[in-house]
């Protein structure tokens, strides 16, 4: 079979209506009804992340999840030629060797094969992928019968992809929402989940949770019903559950009644440490976030992040030591609330200052691009030469993420005074050299704690 078969391999999708019945009968929830349960219980739900070219894999690597860890949801983490549309150099590479391929080419297998993997398991599945245009895949998702679908035109295009025009990106994934919105308007509601974490390097609070107000906006005006909103670990405690905390504020401001909306922690996304004990104390440490900040769901790290792709035994380990965010133990916890309230309060007001003037646009999607050209909105250390990446985030001698130069961004002389008092010993004229080397130790955070905490010794072998 050649790879031009096998993509074709699988017959038409299924109509609309089979898809809906389809999943209706399946003898599990939704990942609504999972989001939606784990709130109701005041627990965190917990997902990993993993993806395999195999189908056969696939189904081991789901199934030995679910026996060993229990997770409430499973992922399809999608290859890179999917993402980018390149279906039949997926299926080459699938024919030559699947362990080419750094994730599940769900549209090569196709649809069929897509329900005996959600057939397999008991926890719903979520397809996690990072394509400017997901449209073919979003079908092939639905066929499966899979009931969550991460991504944004904003966010799985600028951080991921060098030549995409914004327009382009926010057009296919307004199809993808619109579909949503007519599955909910048929009682199927599909959880939409943004991809806050973009870069996921020393990304401010704000911009994180700014795109993802714009996409959720114009997600609802499509019809969509349920949003989780993600937020990737920033490793300053107070900031990141202020961040948290700040989602459903800002969806009470921006987002119409009715709509679900959740909370997500990625476990930090930065450099991991290489000992497997000081690994674990982050996944530890962000499973603390997630509880304290109010997330609904964790996605969980290993403790081979820093060595490669985990392996199926790391997985289950990280997904056992996360479900601590889970222990009643931690209700006797106690914050600095004051410190909180200060960060969320702080981070409300520049979420507010950076959407605000996108949503008097009559379009927001010609907002956003609008927005994006002139520097008004910015992702730092973006791959696109659609957004400007003039924004220069540094951490406070404290670890909080801040804006060392916030570019074009439109904020108000107080929050620039703000940021500039946060970060008043550091300096943005430094020469080029200087200033990579601080950006290098922020990006390190977490190796810079350990190497430096000679209390912290390594019983790895």
């Amino acid at each position: 079979m050649t790879s031009a078969e096998l993509t074709a391999a699988a017959p038409g999708f299924p109509a609309l209506g089979e898809s809906v019945a389809y999943i209706r009968g399946l003898d599990k929830p939704t990942v609504p009804e999972v989001l939606r349960s784990a709130r109701s219980a005041g627990r965190v739900a917990l997902q990993p992340r993993c993806g395999v070219g195999s189908h056969a894999q696939m189904v081991t690597l789901l199934r030995d999840l679910e026996r060993h860890a229990k997770p409430d949801i499973l992922t399809l983490t999608i290859d890179s030629h999917t993402r980018l549309q390149r279906f039949d150099k997926a299926g080459a590479v699938l024919l030559r060797n699947p362990a080419e391929l750094n994730g599940y080419p769900l549209v090569t297998h196709g649809w069929i094969k897509g329900r005996e993997l959600n057939e397999s398991v008991s926890a719903p599945l979520e397809v996690r992928h990072g394509s400017p245009d997901a449209r073919r895949l979003f079908e092939t998702s639905l066929a499966s019968g899979i009931t969550s679908f991460e991504g944004g035109g904003i966010s799985y295009n600028l951080p991921y992809s060098k030549a995409v025009p914004l327009g382009e990106s926010l057009a296919a994934w307004r199809d993808v929402d619109a579909l949503c919105g007519d599955l909910a308007r048929r009682g199927l509601v599909i959880d939409r989940e943004l991809f806050g974490t973009l870069t996921a390097v020393l990304v401010p609070p704000s911009i994180s949770l700014a795109i993802s107000v714009l996409e959720a906006v114009a997600a609802t005006r499509e019809g969509v019903r349920c949003v989780s909103v993600a937020y990737p670990q920033s490793g300053h405690f107070e900031q990141d559950v202020a961040a948290l905390r700040a989602i459903p504020l800002l969806a009470a401001r921006y987002l119409p009644e009715g709509v679900e909306i959740y909370s997500v922690l990625h476990e930090f996304m930065g450099v991991f440490p290489k000992e497997r004990s000081h690994a674990e104390d982050v996944i530890l440490y962000g499973a603390l976030v997630a509880r304290l900040g109010g997330a609904t769901k964790l996605i969980t790290k290993t403790y081979l992040e820093a060595h490669g792709i985990p392996d199926t035994r790391a997985n289950i380990d990280g997904l056992l030591l996360a479900s601590r965010a889970n222990s009643p133990l931690l209700d006797f916890i106690r914050l600095d609330e004051d410190r909180v309230s200060r960060e969320l309060e702080w981070i409300m007001q520049e979420v507010v200052e950076l959407v605000e003037p996108v949503l008097e646009s009559s379009c927001i999607y010609e907002g956003i691009t609008a927005a994006f050209a002139a520097g008004r909105l910015d992702i730092p250390f973006s791959a696109s030469r659609y957004a400007r990446s003039e924004v220069i985030p540094r951490r406070a001698p404290d670890g909080a993420i801040r804006y060392l130069n916030p570019g074009s961004l439109p904020f108000s002389d107080r929050t620039r005074r703000l940021n500039e008092e946060s970060l008043s010993v550091m300096r943005d004229d430094l020469p080029v050299g200087e200033m990579i080397k601080g950006l290098k130790s922020d990006i390190n955070y977490f190796m810079d704690i350990f190497e430096e905490d000679v209390g912290f010794q390594s019983d790895s072998p």
